[in-house]
């Protein structure tokens, strides 16, 4: 990613402490819609938000006029990664602050505001999180999960979550899948006992997941974050009942799928100018290259995103399933690992949550409100409400009538602070 040409530096000349943005329609991540509103931010958080004829803008503020605009909380990935990565390489030299950073930033640039990073986050992770709590990032915010546990025997599950949990994350990571027959899944006591933990030390755990019968397992286990689609079968009214039981949450990450198969060619994306807005020509030049084609084809990895493809369909009539049976739907990419373009792919998935059945202002209540409250954010992040943070986008265009309007950005607001950004 270190061609993301992104210096991120406040905006301080257009920062006042009390700041307010006048007659815009505001989306407020719950449900809401005012068209003619008005947000007061108040040092990073938002003192009042309704419509403007109700909001007394305070003498001396410094006024933004939204006519014709939409505001909307920023962007929630309840299920990211800070990675190894640099563009489309990865390795261990890569986990550094430097490139953690960037990632950060390549995030806030689409208007993704807070990532929640689902695992292998180490020490430089863990600093970023610690910092943005004196004061609002020139970055998205990011929290974490550590390392992920991934055990053969409830015992050595127990040791191993002990460790995560003296860490302090924020939430944590297990995997139950065996990547289509080609590695050896958590036995369920396993995985059961790292659950125990978890609870115990009142920390959600987050279970990765392909097949149907794991996840029902899993929530009729106790409370867990579904961190993926179930692609195997369709859901059924038993997980649906066990998901409902807990209030859990299921992440669906359908751009996790698309990144298995799609580039076996130049993905029709690759000279967007949006994705251009955080990715440079190196890149778009990478994704082009027959020679890079021909070498995915040749990988005993192209056969099994063959059948990722398939199971992506599963996903996305999955998906329906569940947002109509009333599951909350978190909204999550999985993106961070090589080839899951952070921010940009968040918006391809806003895209094909709405193709999969869900209307724009479920897809958005998935990305902002449902995302923060499902890690136990709400009314911190996520919301335009009182008392929660002012991460807000400015849009051109409304996201409500056609969900590529949150493509739309005019300005980024983090904790109240306008950040420099690409156009």
């Amino acid at each position: 990613m270190c061609s993301i040409a992104l210096l991120f530096l406040f905006c301080t000349s257009a920062f006042a402490q009390v700041t307010a943005f006048v007659d815009g329609r505001i989306i407020d991540g719950a449900g809401g819609v005012i068209d003619r509103g008005t947000v007061v931010v108040r040092d990073g958080v938002i003192a009042e938000a309704g419509p403007t004829a109700s909001v007394r803008v305070p003498e001396g503020a410094t006024r933004i006029d939204a006519r014709g605009k939409t505001l909307m909380p920023g962007i929630v990935n309840a299920h990211g990664h800070l990675s190894a990565v640099d563009g489309l390489k990865s390795g261990p030299q890569y986990y550094t602050r430097d490139h953690l950073v960037r990632q950060l930033r390549a995030y806030a640039t689409y208007g993704i505001t807070t990532v929640f990073s689902l695992g292998d986050d180490q020490a430089d992770a863990f600093a970023l999180r610690a910092e943005q709590g004196t004061e609002p990032p020139a970055r998205a915010r990011v929290y974490v999960a550590g390392p992920i546990v991934y055990t053969d025997t409830a015992e050595a599950a127990r040791v191993e979550t002990d460790k995560v949990i003296a860490l302090k994350p924020d939430l944590v990571k297990i995997r139950v899948d065996d990547n289509l027959g080609t590695g050896k899944k958590m036995p369920e006591p396993a995985w059961r006992a790292a659950l125990e933990r978890a609870t115990a030390a009142k920390l959600t755990l987050a279970a990765h997941i392909f097949y149907l019968a794991d996840a029902k397992a899993l929530a009729q286990a106790g409370p867990v974050f579904i961190a993926h689609s179930v692609r195997d079968l369709p859901v059924d009214d038993g997980f649906i009942a066990a998901m409902r039981a807990t209030s859990a949450c299921y992440s669906p990450t359908l751009m996790r799928e698309v990144s298995t198969f799609v580039y076996d060619r130049t993905p029709t994306w690759a000279n967007d100018p949006f994705f251009r807005r955080g990715y440079g020509a190196d890149i778009s030049a990478e994704l082009a290259d027959p020679a890079r084609h021909a070498r995915i084809k040749a990988s005993p990895a192209w056969a099994q995103g063959e059948k990722y493809k398939a199971g992506l369909e599963v996903a996305k009539r999955n998906l329906k399933r569940m947002s109509d049976a009333g599951i909350r739907i978190a909204f999550g990419t999985d993106t961070g690992p090589a080839g899951r373009f952070q921010g940009f792919f968040e918006h391809l998935e806003l895209e094909m949550m709405v193709a999969s059945g869900l209307t724009p202002m479920q897809s958005i209540v998935s990305a902002t409100g449902n995302a923060a409250a499902c890690w136990g954010k709400q009314g911190q992040i996520g919301t335009i409400a009182r008392g929660a943070a002012a991460d807000l986008l400015v849009l051109n265009a409304n996201p409500l009538d056609a969900i590529t309007n949150t493509r739309a950005i005019d300005a980024i607001y983090i904790g109240g602070r306008r950040l420099d950004t690409p156009r």
